[in-house]
């Protein structure tokens, strides 16, 4: 199987993270999406708790037999790519990484990247305003056609001001008020 991880905090997943899957899968003929809700990101603090992240990504993702979603990062130790990586390669499948420009930028600044480029080829989704360097080794794959300016941290301010964002999938949207989250 052709397979792109598709890591984030998705605090909370949006319609954009669903558009890109979508397109993803299209241009690159992947049989599976894997949405890889992060339990400790090493580099943001104060998320969500996990639980809650995972099931908004189990609720947006259902019914959408491309995708599927992962609890494997559930555990207490820091979300780093390449630990997700070894416990997921042994599966013999072929694997990408679906990374938006702006993260891309930074791959030099992850925990063993060397290792984390030479496992997978990546996937680089345009941001507004992101450009990237590809560092020695990395196999890139642009996806251009897309440039969706939504983003987690404007959708958590509207939530905060009692305001229910279009761009979150209405299975996400009655959760978040089912479960008070993001002061709503």
């Amino acid at each position: 199987m052709r397979v792109a991880i598709f890591g984030g905090t998705f605090d909370p997943i949006h319609s954009a993270h669903l558009v890109v899957a979508r397109e993803v899968a299209q241009q690159f003929a992947l049989d599976q999406v894997l949405f890889v809700p992060n339990a400790v990101p090493p580099h943001k603090a104060g998320r969500t708790p996990f639980r809650h992240r995972l099931r908004m990504a189990q609720l947006a993702c259902a019914g959408q037999p491309a995708f599927a979603v992962s609890d494997i990062e559930q555990a207490n130790e820091k979300s780093y790519s390449i630990l997700t990586l070894e416990r997921l390669l042994p599966s013999g499948d072929e694997w990408f990484f679906l990374i938006g420009a702006d993260a891309f930028a930074e791959i030099t600044l992850w925990h063993r990247w060397q290792d984390v480029v030479a496992f997978v080829t990546f996937i680089v989704v345009s941001r507004p305003g992101s450009a990237y360097a590809v560092p020695p080794g990395a196999r890139v794959l642009p996806l251009e056609t897309l440039e969706l300016d939504v983003s987690s941290t404007r959708i958590r301010a509207e939530l905060a001001r009692g305001e229910m964002p279009v761009e979150l999938p209405p299975a996400v949207a009655e959760y978040i008020r089912a479960e008070r989250l993001y002061g709503f």
